[in-house]
């Protein structure tokens, strides 16, 4: 569903203009309703809404011994909703767990994306590709 990269600038308040080749999916999809959570790689995830209830729904199914990530999934999710503009206001904690303050990368995954910032994801780019392929890929013809 999504996928591609896009190089965005955060506001002074905080909001992200979403691109349009993706605004108008979210907004047949999801009626412009996204949640956003924090992921472990350090950047932010993005979900429209009926995407994010799935996530939840296994998030939520793991066991107790899971609990941490429950809480990093769930208990950091925040909803919120594309304006007029097509702009959506990034809570100032989500922001802060990101480290998220002008420039910033939004990648499209599949069924949501992930919000870096900008030199971080440069940076973790830079060190995977340096790396030696994971086994997963050894099987694909570049």
């Amino acid at each position: 569903m999504f996928q591609g990269a896009s190089s965005l600038s955060l506001d002074a308040k905080g909001r992200l203009a979403v691109p349009t080749r993706h605004r108008d999916v979210l907004s047949a999809c999801a009626a412009g309703q996204l949640t956003i959570t924090k992921h472990p790689h350090g950047c932010l995830m993005v979900f429209p809404r009926p995407q994010w209830e799935q996530f939840r729904e296994r998030i939520a199914a793991l066991p107790m011994s899971a609990q941490w990530w429950k809480r990093i999934f769930l208990g950091n999710a925040m909803d919120c909703e594309l304006d007029s503009a097509g702009r959506v206001l990034i809570a100032p904690e989500l922001r802060a767990a990101a480290g998220l303050n002008k420039e910033a990368v939004l990648l499209g995954m599949g069924n949501h994306f992930e919000l870096w910032d900008a030199q971080a994801y440069a940076a973790q780019e830079a060190q995977a590709m340096q790396g030696e392929l994971p086994e997963a890929l050894k099987d694909f013809s570049f």
